[in-house]
């Protein structure tokens, strides 16, 4: 009843979302290839009269890509967004957005000025009505459809180079379902030919920063949906777990007693419907998820392919993650060994750092202990636990930024698979994001999580905290040091300056007296002068 009703207060807020702006969905914007939506305060495209933005040309990044997709013209996702828009809103300061309507993140009020920090918290610590309210603001995001955007149910190809426009609507939820099925969709060769070794947001270095992303523009479209400028995205903490902890009906649903693929009709998950995940039908039709339901959301953790996927991830598994001092290597794809990324991932093993293709660790690892709808790449965004789950990889991300602090340079610039460079922008956002831009710490970004913040108190409680005060009991010890080393200063400077001072006065009488000298001597010195 309390959350039927937190829908109903809720309800009548509305949002924007998603990434192909409603604005930009014409055919004159896409055969035109520009996307500079009027900003709604002073009616200008991309806020220009108010100083927010601009509306200019796409500068690509020309860094060359790695060996990983042999083709060139073939997916409208290649050197994104050229295929469809080559002039976008470029905004100005604090500014961000399609239109430049929004602020960066990190910044809050009408001019962007003020700036704010966040915390994302542990599922379990927060009470009853904010878990409940959270439950609630997952329905409504699956309950409204985004005023601002739509997705393509067609490539540019299918929509005759945008002289015929082919978009759907779609709630806010699944609108970053597809967001993510869209990234790690195959390629579509034509005929019955597809290419399975693509993926703009997995298995190389875009993987971390995409996700961080995705979960900073979710946080954001709920931020607006509901009014709550203070929410924020909780993490489910599943070091050393024995099962599925969150999958109850108090939280993200549990068991349904008389299937156990399906969730229990006491979750309002039970109802929901998913999309994007008929992978093999929409690659045979050489077609893209057009956002049609397509069943009931699946889960059975536990039943798994242990083989694959023994045990949950452990305290010690994401503590020698967070040792490895390179966060790509090598090929800088899921082969790539001793890299922070791709262990993390879970395509290298967390006990020795070197790629292992049999076994799915790390966050693989709970992917495939889900054992559903959330074990499918494409469609795993359908499942709620998706978010707290890449909240905590988020946070292990962080904590290694924290550890090593490297440098933006530290991302690679150039050969990683395609869509991956540090210059590339991230598919399929729009506004357009760089990969790089999200290799900084999340308080850069304006949003921290407790777990860190838990650690700083601790390194401050076991290191500094002693320190200062061991160093407060010998405090009298060392003042007293000081005035008598300052008295002592003071004195031997003292007899220096009188000892300096007579020496002075001394030479200064011998130099006054006149130079005495014989006449003869005189006269000599005249002549060798002369000579």
């Amino acid at each position: 009843m309390l959350l039927a009703a937190l829908c109903c207060l809720l309800w009548s807020f509305r949002t924007s979302a998603g990434h192909f702006p409603r604005a930009c969905a014409s055919s004159k914007s896409l055969m035109e290839k520009e996307c500079c939506p009027a900003w709604t305060g002073d009616s200008s495209p991309c806020g220009q009269l108010s100083g927010r933005g601009a509306c200019q040309d796409i500068t690509l990044s020309k860094a060359p890509l790695g060996p990983q997709y042999p083709f060139t013209g073939m997916d409208d996702r290649e050197a994104w967004p050229s295929v469809f828009y080559n002039r976008t809103c470029q905004c100005f300061g604090n500014f961000m957005g399609f239109n430049c309507g929004n602020c960066k993140f990190g910044f809050w009020g009408p001019n962007c000025t003020e700036k704010r920090l966040l915390v994302r918290r542990n599922i379990f610590d927060l009470s009853v009505p904010e878990k409940n309210k959270f439950l609630a603001y997952l329905t409504l995001a699956k309950h409204t459809t985004s005023p601002d955007y739509v997705i393509p149910i067609g490539t540019y190809g299918q929509m005759n180079n945008g002289s015929t426009p082919m978009f759907n609507d779609i709630n806010v939820y699944d609108l970053f379902v597809w967001m993510h099925y869209y990234v790690s969709r195959d390629t579509l060769l034509g005929g019955s030919e597809i290419w399975k070794d693509i993926d703009f947001a997995h298995e190389a270095p875009g993987f971390l920063p995409w996700h961080r992303l995705f979960l900073l523009l979710w946080e954001q479209e709920i931020q607006k949906l509901t009014g709550d400028e203070n929410f924020t995205i909780p993490y489910w903490d599943w070091r050393d777990a024995k099962s599925c902890d969150i999958c109850t009906d108090e939280y993200m649903g549990g068991r349904n007693p008389a299937n156990p693929n399906l969730l229990s009709p006491a979750s309002f998950f039970s109802s929901w419907q998913i999309i994007c995940t008929r992978l093999e039908e929409y690659n045979s039709h050489q077609a893209l998820c057009d956002g049609t339901p397509e069943g009931p959301l699946l889960r059975n953790p536990g039943n798994h392919d242990k083989a694959r996927t023994p045990r949950l991830p452990s305290s010690a598994d994401v503590e020698f993650c967070l040792s490895l001092t390179q966060y790509e290597s090598d090929s800088m794809d899921k082969a790539a060994n001793f890299s922070f990324r791709n262990t993390l991932e879970g395509f290298a093993s967390p006990l020795t750092g070197i790629a292992d293709a049999s076994q799915s660790s790390m966050h693989n690892a709970l992917h495939i202990y889900m054992n559903g709808t959330m074990s499918q790449v494409q469609g795993s965004a359908n499942d709620p636990i998706f978010l707290l789950h890449h909240a905590f990889v988020d946070s292990i991300f962080e904590q290694w930024l924290r550890r090593h602090h490297p440098l933006q340079e530290v991302y690679p610039e150039a050969n990683a698979p395609i869509g991956h460079n540090r210059e590339s922008y991230m598919v399929p956002f729009i506004p357009l994001y760089r990969n790089g831009d999200f290799f900084v710490s999340s308080r850069d970004l304006g949003y921290d999580y407790s777990n860190l913040q838990d650690s700083e108190r601790d390194i401050f409680q076991d290191y500094i905290k002693p320190f200062l005060e061991q160093a407060s009991r010998i405090w009298p010890w060392l003042i007293g040091a000081a005035v008598v080393g300052s008295v002592l200063t003071a004195v031997l400077g003292r007899l220096t300056s009188l000892l300096c001072h007579r020496r002075k006065r001394k030479q200064l009488r011998e130099e006054r007296q006149p130079l005495l000298m014989e006449k003869e001597d005189y006269h000599s010195l005249l002549y060798q002068t002369h000579v």
